[in-house]
């Protein structure tokens, strides 16, 4: 049974899980579960601009269904038209996920090491602080 999402909790059960593995040194697992963190973050930001999901929660346009290297200009064009720019002032610069791929799940543990989980470790960091944003404009 498949069920709605949740783009805030999976944000932050990902993020959580992801700290405890690079706790214990385990760099790809890690590493995947920040780039999975920082696209539940983004796509929490968008839903709550009015980003349109249909059935569980699936995004209703294709271009949202991206994964985290794919969707950064999708969310920023998103963002801006819908007057979010709080939350671009927010966003990492560049594109940080670029070299991350969900496709990476099924390589060998040897391609990851500590300096890039690192660097997604610090963009789904900063991704938190807008979905903490949103938690407080709720509350407001």
């Amino acid at each position: 049974m498949a069920h709605d999402a949740d783009y805030v909790d999976a944000h932050r059960r990902h993020w959580a899980d992801a700290e405890l593995l690079f706790g214990c040194e385990r760099w790809p697992n890690a590493d995947q579960l920040y780039g999975y963190s920082a696209e539940c973050g983004l796509k929490a930001v968008m839903r709550s601009l009015g980003m349109e999901v249909k059935r569980h929660g699936v995004p209703a346009l294709k271009a949202h269904r991206s994964h985290v290297q794919d969707i950064w200009k999708v969310f920023e064009s998103f963002v801006a038209d819908r007057r979010g720019e709080q939350y671009l002032r927010l966003l990492p610069k560049g594109e940080p996920f670029a070299d991350w791929s969900h496709h990476d799940r099924y390589a060998h543990g040897r391609h990851f090491d500590r300096a890039g989980a690192e660097r997604h470790r610090a963009a789904a960091r900063e991704i938190r602080g807008m979905v903490q944003g949103l938690a407080e404009d709720r509350r407001s």
